[in-house]
């Protein structure tokens, strides 16, 4: 530890740590204005001078040294942080009182506060800008931006979609996006990052305009009075009193605003935030706390809540009759699910039922489906929607190293030293954690190699970027793996430390030659000696990998081969290591962990195990099934069989999301009793005979797990509609319906009861996870987890890793003389799987209005095909419509299709092959025949959306820019320009 005397006062600091942090964190109060902690150094306000030594510099951008003395409050400084803050002002019109910004939080009124300001010295000045309204969630004024850069740092260097930047040289500065395009025809993702660290009202979420003050919601001429009315009694009066009445106003907006925090609901990366309510209007999203996103949103996080209040929300049970479905009351409903239960039960045996929980719902729900199945029907025919995605991916670790989860966190993938990407289109899939990945490869020398069929941005921006055929990553990852081992290159001290099975695992790679992968995989020989050379010249390696792996019959071969490369290269059990199979939805992770699964009770305890079942039982008071029940592929051909004849599915498009979906809503309309519990009357309602409408994440309170074995709490942020109810007591209904006993009032109990029979779980409870803490499992009983597992020993009875063999089957389904296109389809980034949420938000369904499919240069050239041309595709199990989006992001005879439409769902096209280890379909595995019509649309991505712009990539803001400015002068006297990071 040093000692800084800060003025007068002794503090420790810890090496390296900058000294406004530290100002910060032993409670002093340096006026800062461009200065956040999640962004660094930026340097464009000055505010923070302070006196060192008797010299003026920039507490943001030093570093505290031992013996160091600091004025915070020195005449010289002082007068330093006042004119630096007078000029800010001059490009800010001080109207707080009716700001929608006005809510305690903003910096420009605080530090005005702050520093006593009275007056302005240097008079605001209008910008020759209009407002910039083209964006459909936020706007930009220009006359209310004070030039502090966060907002470019933050999309530079943060999010590094690189959109904005400054134009220092102009007379009259301000934000830029792509250097002088409209927000709305520009490349911003829409992401968030700029409006969550604009310090005042210059970038603002359109749903807080008008909605957010007690007189924002005026006539702009009403207002503009206002303002002026204020501005006119300012020199009399100062701005002290002014502040006065705009600080009892924003007292009085604290007792109707709600900030509640949760999870967000889309992906599996966990990011939290507090969520502004208004009644029921969704203010805004706050990021700063979360542990695994901090300031970070996507699209879909930041302002996709459109689904929340949307008109047609289920709020009422519905019972079919006939064709038609009509409203019912709960008891009725429960009456007639218990009935029908009962009566199926004692005609063919609790197997005769399926349950399915849902990847969206929380861990308590997920646990009380399975209990339900288990408990009280007495079948372990449960399931969740992991089996369509990452059910591969978790077989291919629990055969190598022994947990089915990340071996490590996201802030391992951004201190890698390589990261490696397979089959996972991250910067629209998992935007967060691709923003990590950006950052290091773009800031701290990380290397980054790309294996994919479509050149997405993250093929793009990487070192190296490889193409092999469709559904061959085993075989180019084996072959690494053999040379590496035949070339003395394999980590051998950690092999014969904490590996077991090297000697078969050697003999299974034989096969493996550099020329068969060359020839299978259509990679070169050089190329993919370069890959292995990169591999282990580099200090750490992340593989990251998603359904471009797992979805392929070979995904769980191919996820264990990629285990298997990390072992022999040494890089498990140590920070910026490890696996990371990417989780798609937001519980995806958590609905395996606790219990829904036919196989494993929750902990991945398996149904077969005595002791285990034995535990459950005392505790449930009940006898439990001990054989492996149906998984839902497995489900699907029972109903066709005749064997399976009701099922309860939770959250759900299971017609439209599993493959081959003609074939799965053919099985729904043989079941005999069929309970879908839903937000919405999806496609699979329209199979069912009971629908209950269920609760999305914002109106309930529980647990997510998130991709890295996050554990994260949300809280309640609105009440359920009426009508509805939290999943987690429809469940505990159902279940009281059919005779059991079940008491619980809140999730927290559910939680408490998981903890006593999981020992993977033994320390959770919701007293850890208040707030914005988190766990990552195993956590022992005291609390303890394990955010870097493995650093003692592996998941075996010996504590060592496991080779395990895998060899190469071939893919299914191959383009043959009459399907002979390759059909890939995967995630966008401004949709979320069929969109049944998304498209419910207005701007984002303005961005993407409808699916599409990706069409190479040469192939469209070659059919007479244009952005918007109509075709039809046809594979050996179904046919769609769909238009056509020509892009250099596919090659060749590949097309691409997302998965977001009911209409034109891909999985028509899909085929009913699985990976035989988990029955995860081959979804990825698709041929199709193309026939192009002569219909002519619309280019089916709009000119607004993000593909369409142009990006200006630069270091952050480049501050040393505005320093050039012949109008620039540092504040007072005797400042040290300090180093920015571009220097």
């Amino acid at each position: 530890m040093l000692k800084v005397a800060i003025d007068g006062v002794v503090q420790e600091a810890q090496p390296g740590e900058l000294l406004i942090d530290l100002i910060n964190r032993t409670g002093g109060s340096v006026p800062h204005v461009c200065y956040h902690p999640q962004l660094g150094p930026v340097q464009t306000c000055d505010t923070c001078m302070v006196e060192e030594n008797g010299r003026l510099v920039r507490a943001c951008a030093i570093s505290v040294a031992d013996g160091m003395s600091i004025s915070t409050k020195s005449a010289t400084a002082s007068a330093a942080q006042v004119e630096a803050f007078d000029r800010i002002l001059s490009n800010h019109l001080l109207y707080c009182t009716v700001c929608d910004n006005n809510n305690g939080n903003c910096t420009v009124h605080n530090t005005t506060k702050l520093l006593a300001i009275e007056h302005q010295r240097i008079p605001f000045r209008s910008k020759p800008y209009e407002v910039d309204n083209t964006n459909p969630f936020y706007r930009y004024d220009p006359d209310q931006c004070i030039l502090c850069g966060r907002c470019v740092e933050a999309c530079q260097n943060v999010e590094v979609n690189e959109t904005l930047s400054i134009n220092w040289e102009d007379p009259n500065p301000r934000v830029l996006w792509d250097g002088g395009s409209t927000i709305g025809e520009s490349s911003c993702v829409s992401c968030g990052h700029c409006v969550t660290v604009c310090p005042c009202n210059a970038l603002m979420e359109k749903s807080m305009l008008g909605h957010a003050g007690f007189l924002t919601s005026l006539r702009k001429s009403a207002l503009n009075g206002m303002i002026d009315v204020v501005k006119g009694v300012e020199p009399e009066t100062g701005y002290g009193a002014i502040l006065q009445v705009s600080e009892a106003e924003s007292a009085m907006r604290a007792h109707r605003v709600r900030k509640t925090k949760t999870v967000c609901t889309y992906c599996g990366v966990g990011c939290s935030f507090d969520v502004w309510t208004k009644d029921r209007h969704i203010l805004k999203v706050a990021p700063e706390h979360g542990p695994a996103n901090g300031i970070s949103t996507c699209v879909k996080g930041k302002f996709g809540w459109g689904h929340i209040n949307s008109a047609d929300r289920l709020t009422t049970p519905l019972i079919r009759e006939g064709n038609e479905f009509r409203s019912a009351t709960w008891d009725e409903a429960l009456s007639l699910i218990a009935r029908r239960f009962s009566e199926l039960k004692a005609a063919s045996g609790p197997d005769c039922m399926a349950f399915i929980s849902s990847s969206k719902c929380t861990n308590e729900e997920s646990y009380l489906m399975q209990k339900l199945a288990r408990a009280v029907i007495g079948t372990n025919n449960v399931d969740n929607c992991s089996r369509y995605c990452q059910a591969p991916a978790t077989a291919g670790l629990f055969r190598t190293v022994g947990y089915g989860g990340d071996s490590g966190s996201i802030s391992d993938i951004e201190a890698a030293d390589l990261v490696l990407i397979i089959g996972s289109n991250t910067a629209e899939s998992h935007p967060v954690i691709a923003t990590r990945v950006k950052s290091s490869h773009k800031l701290n020398g990380q290397k980054l190699i790309v294996s994919d069929l479509r050149e997405n941005e993250m093929a793009r921006r990487a070192d190296l970027f490889i193409h092999p055929k469709p559904g061959t990553d085993l075989v180019w990852l084996n072959a690494i793996s053999r040379y590496l081992l035949d070339n003395g290159l394999a980590h051998s001290k950690f092999l014969e430390q904490w590996v077991n099975g090297l000697d078969a695992y050697r003999k299974s790679l034989e096969p493996f030659t550099m020329e068969a992968a060359s020839r299978i995989s259509g990679l070169s020989e050089e190329t993919l000696q370069t890959v292995a050379h990169m591999i282990a010249e580099a200090k750490s390696v992340c593989i990251l990998w998603a359904m471009g792996v797992t979805q392929h019959s070979q995904g769980s071969d191919t996820s264990t081969a990629i285990s298997n490369l990390l072992l022999i290269t040494g890089n498990y059990m140590r920070p910026g290591t490890g696996a990371y199979p990417m989780r798609g939805h937001n519980n995806v992770q958590g609905a395996s962990d606790h219990g829904s699964m036919p196989n494993d009770l929750p902990g991945y305890q398996s149904v077969d195990d005595p002791e285990v079942r034995a535990r459950f039982e005392k505790a449930w008071n009940v006898p439990l099934p001990s054989t492996t029940g149906l998984d839902n592929h497995q489900m699907v051909e029972a109903i066709h069989a005749g064997k399976l004849k009701a099922m309860y599915v939770i959250g759900e498009e299971m017609s439209i999301v599993d493959s081959n979906a003609n074939y799965v809503s053919a099985a729904f309309e043989k079941l005999d009793f069929f309970v879908v519990q839903d937000i919405f009357f999806s496609n699979t309602c329209r199979y069912a005979d009971v629908v209950l409408p269920g609760a999305p994440s914002l109106e309930k309170e529980g647990t997510f797990t998130s991709t890295e074995r996050r554990i994260q709490r949300l809280y309640q942020v609105l009440d359920p509609l009426e009508g509805c109810r939290p999943d987690w007591k429809i469940i505990q209904d159902v279940a009281s319906s059919l005779g059991a006993r079940w008491n619980y009032q809140h999730p927290s109990e559910v939680m408490d009861e998981i903890a006593s029979l999981t020992p993977l779980f033994a320390g959770v409870n919701y007293e850890r996870l208040e707030g914005y803490k988190s766990l990552q499992w195993p956590v022992t009983a005291d609390g303890t987890d394990e955010p870097l597992l493995y650093t003692k020993r592996f998941a075996f009875p010996d504590g060592k890793a496991r080779l395990f063999p895998v060899s190469w089957i071939g893919v299914t389904d191959e383009p043959n003389a009459e399907f002979d296109l390759h059909l890939n389809n995967g995630r966008l980034l401004e949709h979320f799987h069929e969109g049944n949420l998304t498209y419910r938000t207005e701007g984002i369904r303005e961005k993407v209005p409808d699916t599409f499919v990706e069409v190479s240069p040469e192939l469209a050239e070659e059919r007479g095909i244009q952005s918007g041309t109509w075709v039809q595709l046809v594979s050996r199990y179904g046919q769609v419509r769909v238009r056509a989006l020509v892009t250099d992001r596919v090659q060749g005879r590949e097309l691409y299709m997302p998965m977001n439409s009911v209409e034109s769902p891909v999985n028509r096209l899909t085929s009913s092959h699985t990976d035989p280890v988990t029955n995860t379909p081959a979804y990825k595995e698709a041929s199709v025949h193309m026939n192009v019509l002569a219909e002519v649309g619309e280019n089916p991505l709009p000119r607004i959306n993000s593909r369409f712009g142009h990006p200006t990539p630069q270091n952050g803001v480049e501050v040393e820019r505005k320093w050039k400015r012949p109008d620039y002068h540092p504040p007072g006297n005797g400042l040290v320009q300090l180093q920015t990071k571009s220097q």
